[in-house]
């Protein structure tokens, strides 16, 4: 029989796999290719999954600072900020890529079709300023986070591997959680104000592609299918982050984690990143075609190894 733990093992390693690959795959493309809009937001994206699950506490940066010798307390502060740091970046960089998708599908007499030019320009300004939004905005719980004592009369709330939330004032509760709220609602109705306007730009070229060709001669265009895996990814991170914001807000209150509790939440928190890469492999006909060309070098090289040898 398999533990809990044996499938926050699994679905991290395998989080970390396919989001390596992916990290790889932007990383050419980037640097030897002509990118799109969209790739070098994909790139940090898949660069914060990877960290979010090194920071998770199942595939950890605790064995790291073990070997170094770091203090427990050094280390729970360390990876708490990192994870935190991180789950804002992925939520931000999410909804900055439903945006930049939205303006790169709309049509040329739309207002939001003034953007496309500028938004090469401007995309390495958005990220900087998400990065250093999130790492500012996190630093306060550093404060509130130590090394878990396992002494109950310090009514200490354990979150992560060997760490917990230290006591804290009611008001103090009440405005981390006002703020972080009021953050990640705005940023999630963005993206579903931009998914439900790229579903309507989706559903109106297909009417007007019915009045030219028969439905089986339909394909969808390059941007067509972009715009398909952002939505599919934003309706499943919007779910995602709903009952993770809902374990996570009434935990908070109650000041009590439930370790089956708190294993739902580490699985809800690592599903969008494990999903997030086998969606984009899938589905990205670039990742597809270059799978088939390394196929086929390695067949080619196969055969050429066995002619050789039987000479």
């Amino acid at each position: 029989m398999f533990s809990h733990k044996d499938v926050l093992y699994f679905q991290a390693g395998f989080g970390v796999l396919a989001n390596m690959f992916l990290f790889c795959f932007y990383i050419f493309i980037i640097v030897g290719h002509r990118p799109k809009p969209t790739d070098l937001i994909s790139c940090q994206l898949t660069f914060v999954h990877i960290s979010m699950f090194l920071t998770a506490g199942d595939i950890s940066l605790f064995d790291l600072f073990e070997i170094l010798n770091v203090e427990n307390d050094f280390k729970c502060k360390a990876t708490f900020y990192i994870s935190r740091v991180m789950r804002g970046l992925s939520i931000c960089i999410t909804c900055l890529l439903s945006v930049v998708q939205a303006v790169t599908i709309s049509p040329s007499a739309s207002q939001l079709a003034t953007f496309k030019q500028k938004v090469k320009k401007y995309m390495i300004y958005a990220l900087l300023c998400i990065w250093s939004f999130n790492i500012s905005f996190s630093i306060n719980q550093i404060f509130y986070v130590a090394a878990y004592t396992n002494v109950s009369e310090t009514s200490q709330m354990n979150v992560i591997k060997y760490c917990s939330l230290l006591p804290m004032n009611y008001i103090i509760r009440a405005l981390i959680l006002t703020v972080t709220t009021s953050r990640d609602v705005f940023l999630v109705g963005v993206m579903l104000i931009t998914s439900t306007y790229m579903v309507i730009i989706l559903l109106r070229h297909q009417r007007q592609c019915k009045h030219l060709h028969s439905i089986s001669q339909l394909r969808a265009s390059p941007e067509e299918r972009a715009t398909q895996i952002i939505l599919l990814l934003v309706v499943f991170f919007v779910v995602m982050y709903w009952v993770d914001f809902i374990i996570t807000i009434t935990s908070f209150f109650l000041w009590r984690y439930d370790p089956v509790i708190l294993t739902v939440q580490k699985f809800m928190m690592n599903a969008y990143p494990t999903i997030t890469p086998l969606v984009q492999i899938s589905i990205d006909k670039r990742i597809i075609t270059m799978l088939k060309n390394f196929q086929s070098k390695c067949y080619h090289m196969f055969l050429k190894t066995c002619f050789f040898s039987s000479l």
